[in-house]
């Protein structure tokens, strides 16, 4: 294959730029030629050599040559043979069809064999490919990739179209397809597009999709405001309480039978109460991204009517807590909490004591039970034993 400018097109390129291809990136040819990156590959990959020097567009070597030179001859003296030995009707006459020619076999070999390191090819640099998104060079691709919004967004309505992110439920081939990440309700769905039901999850891998995150903790997971107007349908999101209490009032109006005290108006509404200071960054990732798609008033609540589904129902919420967020942060710091119980310092390390003369002490290490110390069993000049150290003065 070749460019429009006339140079020819690399393996590489081409691949990724195969319909289905398109969440994946460019593996540099230097970081396929370091040995150091396809450890343990050569085991997982049939015909590896050969699969390698397809992926970097290398010419076959003069052994390879030789050996087909071989063969070829071989083949030559079988086809004379198989001259000699063709068969023959009752008047002698020559039956075509007989044999299958040498060269007709060869042609039929070599286009299987194209087949298997074809096949072999995209196994290995699909496993070459989970590797490299991991390195920092890979990730940037990616990072450029997810800025672009190559990997689409999050179905869900409550991640308020948050994008989401390529990866795999398991690091070994033939396991499940790729799937879609969404950093907003931490949940994997299956791609919209059927063309990506071919691509095999192992080629992201099952670490990516976190570290991606870790790596770029400063990007918006979702859009900032309301623009699918969630307001309207979920107070939580609408910033003014009289018009959220107006809302739910007229909602509770549809209803056939008013119940008395029980709409809610603005009087019946209860304030939460305030909450603690909030931390601008929790556990190493900003608070705002810290799985802003769920929590109070971002999971969808069955109504009959207007009237809420009791959860002991048969048609009731099933596995709520799996979208449950704690509105206060600080009860997901467990680092505070840790030292709250167990004191010290959770800014720093809890260290007591002068350090430069080294007669300081690590006071949580000091808090360790520590094992009884076993003595060395001796025995003493009259033959007995003992568990400590022998008494003092000569022993008579």
């Amino acid at each position: 294959m070749s460019t429009s400018s006339g140079t020819p097109e690399s393996w590489i390129s081409s691949f990724c730029a195969l319909l289905g291809h398109e969440y994946f990136a460019e593996v540099s040819e230097e970081f396929i030629e370091d040995d150091f990156n396809l450890t343990g590959l050569q085991n997982q990959v049939p015909m590896y050599k050969e699969a390698l020097e397809m992926i970097l567009d290398v010419e076959p070597e003069d052994e390879d040559e030789e050996e087909d030179e071989e063969d070829r001859e071989d083949e030559e003296e079988e086809e004379e043979d198989d001259d000699d030995a063709v068969m023959r009707g009752e008047n002698g006459e020559r039956l075509t069809g007989s044999y299958r020619r040498a060269s007709e076999r060869q042609q039929l070999r070599l286009a299987h064999d194209i087949r298997v390191i074809e096949s072999s090819a995209e196994l290995l640099y699909g496993l070459i490919h989970q590797r490299y998104i991991n390195s920092r060079p890979g990730m940037q691709q990616m990072a450029d990739k997810y800025g672009l919004h190559h990997f689409g967004s999050c179905p869900r309505v409550f991640c308020n179209g948050a994008r989401v992110v390529p990866v795999g439920c398991s690091d070994s081939p033939g396991q499940e397809t790729v799937k879609l990440f969404c950093p907003s309700c931490l949940d994997i769905y299956t791609p919209p597009n059927s063309r990506f039901q071919s691509v095999d999850g192992a080629f992201f891998g099952t670490t990516f999709g976190y570290l991606f995150f870790m790596t770029f903790p400063e990007y918006e997971l979702s859009s900032k405001g309301d623009p699918l107007n969630l307001a309207s349908t979920n107070p939580v999101y609408n910033p003014n309480p009289d018009q959220a209490a107006a809302t739910k009032s007229r909602s509770s109006s549809l209803t056939s039978t008013p119940v008395p005290n029980c709409s809610p108006t603005a009087e019946t509404i209860v304030a939460p109460p305030p909450l603690p200071p909030q931390p601008a960054v929790i556990n190493g990732v900003p608070t705002h991204n810290l799985a802003p798609g769920l929590g109070p008033g971002k999971i969808h609540e069955n109504r009959i009517y207007g009237f809420r589904v009791a959860e002991r129902a048969r048609t009731g919420p099933r596995m709520k807590w799996l979208r449950d967020r704690p509105a206060d942060i600080n009860e997901l710091d467990e680092s505070a909490r840790y030292h709250e119980q167990y004191g010290g310092d959770p800014e720093g390390e809890v260290f007591s004591g002068d350090g430069a003369n080294g007669t300081g002490h690590f006071q949580q290490l000091s808090r360790r039970k520590k094992a009884p110390v076993r003595r060395r069993r001796k025995v003493l000049p009259d033959g007995t034993a003992t568990n400590g150290p022998p008494p003092q003065g000569n022993v008579g």
